[in-house]
């Protein structure tokens, strides 16, 4: 079976159940304050929308325990469109599909959506080794136009942070095992991309005097890895695009947050 005959496939449905601890847990792991109540206290709790992200990260698992590739296979980019704001507390009714796969020769992209009243989100995993079947390409990349300088602000991990996002879903062992994280070229567990695009949208938030409860919609392309601890740079421009750099690499380009 190639990578393309994977392409529109049904990866079933799950309802998800959660509650305000876990959504507190959340907020805390991606960087808010205990001084954040509206975050990170039950009484006047808003749930962050890429919270959701959290509840269906499932979806992906499920392509991969399938067999539609190995253990190679990278969190490429992610989107999220928020139709409204999660509740405080509940069950989502979640279906997820796969979407396009494209074919990069040496590898292939699947594209894995996940859909509920509450939002829609999409993986790309990026598959080495899984290309060359003949399909398309996908779009490419629009060329980014001279802008001028933006608006920068500082993005600051903390060191247990991978170790506590763990808690929230992501337990892949790259995160906290040094050992299999030097199996990726790493000497230390590094910290999960959703994680690190969430902290962003709280720093970005706080740039523009919106809320991050209030994001609308969110996409970025994870370009290098971030370990917990370090102090990263947001440059962010009018109308929501962004890039996030670790000591002037970009580890999250393409990036957009819009709030409300």
């Amino acid at each position: 079976m190639s990578a393309g005959d994977w392409a529109g496939r049904d990866l079933g449905e799950r309802t998800v159940g959660y509650d305000e601890r876990d959504a507190i847990l959340y907020a805390l792991s991606v960087g808010a304050a205990a001084t954040d109540l509206d975050l990170v206290f039950e009484d006047r709790l808003r749930v962050l929308p890429s919270f959701g992200l959290t509840l269906a990260q499932w979806a992906p698992d499920v392509l991969a325990e399938a067999g539609a590739f190995d253990d190679r296979a990278v969190h490429g980019s992610q989107t999220l469109e928020v139709h409204r704001p999660l509740p405080r507390s509940g069950e989502l009714r979640l279906s997820a599909r796969v979407g396009d796969v494209w074919d990069k020769g040496s590898a292939a992209v699947f594209d894995v959506i996940v859909e509920c009243a509450e939002f829609t989100a999409t993986w790309s995993l990026f598959a080495p080794g899984a290309g060359g079947f003949g399909g398309g390409r996908g779009p490419a990349r629009a060329a980014t136009d001279e802008r001028p300088v933006g608006a920068t602000a500082a993005v600051t991990t903390f060191p247990t942070q991978a170790a506590l996002y763990r808690l929230t879903g992501d337990r892949h062992h790259i995160h906290i095992d040094p050992a299999a994280s030097a199996r990726i070229g790493q000497t230390v567990p590094i910290l999960q991309g959703l994680c690190t695009l969430a902290a962003t949208t709280l720093v970005l938030a706080s740039e523009q005097g919106a809320h991050p409860a209030d994001l609308r919609s969110l996409r970025g392309r994870f370009s290098g890895p971030v370990i917990p601890g370090d102090v990263l740079e947001v440059e962010s421009w009018h109308g929501g695009d962004f890039e996030l750099r670790r000591d002037g690499t970009s580890v999250i380009s393409d990036g957009r947050a819009v709030f409300a």
